[in-house]
């Protein structure tokens, strides 16, 4: 009897600190609008949890120069609504219907990072949400310990 009053003293102990825990905080941005996130697609464009910025696949629907200017300046704007750069940026995933006319313009991609690239992705499929887009790139970025 001794030892189950124990094991249901930890039990209320365990559930009572477990009921305690803070729930995450998600700190939003999506396309400028007012609303944080597109409840009709079920998402938002980027994304804080503690240290972490996670933003959503922003697409081209063309790869070609101006196609991959246009996504890397709209992941731009995406990390700078949280004060960040492509220095922060540890993760990228690229998700393309043409793998060869990526590997093509990579050099336009390299730009925007200037040297110091991040763990990276390249996947081919054959078809992205939006049936029309040809390129789609995901972005994880880290806060540093200054910018907390």
């Amino acid at each position: 009897m001794k030892h189950c009053l124990i094991v249901i003293s930890c039990l209320f102990a365990f559930l009572n600190l477990y009921a305690q825990q803070p729930i995450l905080k998600k700190d939003k941005w999506h396309w400028g609008g007012t609303e944080k996130q597109d409840t009709s697609a079920g998402y938002t464009q980027a994304l804080r949890a503690g240290n972490t910025v996670y933003i959503s696949g922003t697409v081209a629907l063309t790869i070609n120069e101006d196609g991959i200017i246009n996504v890397y300046k709209g992941l731009e704007k995406s990390l700078a609504a949280f004060g960040l750069t492509f220095k922060n940026v540890v993760k990228e995933n690229l998700y393309t219907t043409d793998i060869e006319a990526m590997k093509t313009f990579n050099y336009v991609r390299k730009r925007f990072y200037k040297g110091d690239f991040p763990a990276a992705t390249w996947v081919q499929i054959t078809r992205l949400y939006m049936p029309e887009a040809k390129l789609e790139i995901e972005l994880i970025a880290q806060f540093s310990s200054k910018e907390n």
